[in-house]
């Protein structure tokens, strides 16, 4: 155990920093559990809680800004990269916009705590044009406040997190390939749910030309706009005849319908 904490306490802020700062470029990799361990190291004496945090919160903000700058150059079109490569379903982008709408700027205090909404939050943030000053506070501010509250978890449970770090050390080598197995798990899991989203959506997809045909005949045919008012003053593009309506009242939007209309769907 002795030289496992060594090698933790040696490397841990180069450790926090690295898995914090590819988890903000929207890697699938979880810095929750790294931060945990960190605090029990600080609650042991063998990482200084002066370091950890500033280190979490400029690794952050590293992985953040990046995004928020191709948010101001390239609006939404970067969120499709972006949900790809973390592995979120496509409507993080909606539930993104669904809490950026209503709380703007402050959103960013809490988004590292919203699973889909943390990485996703920050080209957002740049597609809606908030200054970068003001980006750099309340982002800064939501990492600390993120960073805090999982070193500080360590700390509360420093004995549990050191008896599952003396159990690695009593596995030896094979303690390398549990956390891989862990990892690659997390990882599979959230391809799993991404892969099930989009079947789902394949099964009831139509095409644009499909949709071109049935506006074409003499079907009863509804469009339904389920973009956010923030998506669709970014990108005031839409489809002829299209309703814009709020997908949590739809039949508020769109009225009476007969079982006989065909309704088509699309959002960002």
């Amino acid at each position: 155990m002795d030289h496992i904490v060594t090698l933790l306490a040696q490397y841990g802020l180069l450790l926090v920093f690295a898995n914090v700062l590819l988890a903000q470029a929207g890697l699938p990799l979880p810095a929750l559990p790294t931060l945990i361990v960190a605090g029990a190291l600080v609650r042991d004496g063998q990482l200084s809680l002066m370091m950890v945090l500033p280190v979490a919160v400029v690794a952050s903000l590293m992985g953040d800004l990046p995004w928020y700058a191709a948010g101001r150059k390239a609006g939404y079109r970067v969120l499709r990269v972006l949900c790809r490569l973390s592995i979120e379903p496509d409507s993080c982008v909606k539930q993104t916009e669904t809490i950026y709408e209503r709380w703007g700027a402050p959103s960013l205090l809490v988004a590292k705590f919203v699973p889909g909404f943390s990485t996703v939050a920050p080209p957002v943030a740049g597609a809606m044009q908030l200054g970068l000053s003001a980006f750099l506070v309340y982002s800064a501010a939501g990492a600390l406040l993120w960073a805090g509250a999982a070193v500080a978890l360590g700390m509360v449970f420093h004995a549990q997190v050191d008896s599952v770090i003396q159990w690695l050390s009593e596995m030896g080598a094979l303690a390398f390939a549990v956390i891989a197995l862990a990892v690659g798990f997390y990882m599979a899991a959230k391809w799993v749910e991404r892969w099930m989203f989009i079947r789902v959506l394949r099964m009831a997809r139509i095409t644009a030309d499909e949709l071109q045909s049935l506006m074409q005949s003499d079907a009863p045919v509804i469009i339904l706009d389920a973009r956010s008012s923030t998506a669709r003053r970014l990108d005031p593009r839409r489809i002829p005849g299209a309703l814009a309506v709020n997908v949590t009242d739809v039949a508020y939007n769109i009225g009476d319908v007969t079982p006989d209309h065909h309704i088509v769907v699309y959002c960002s």
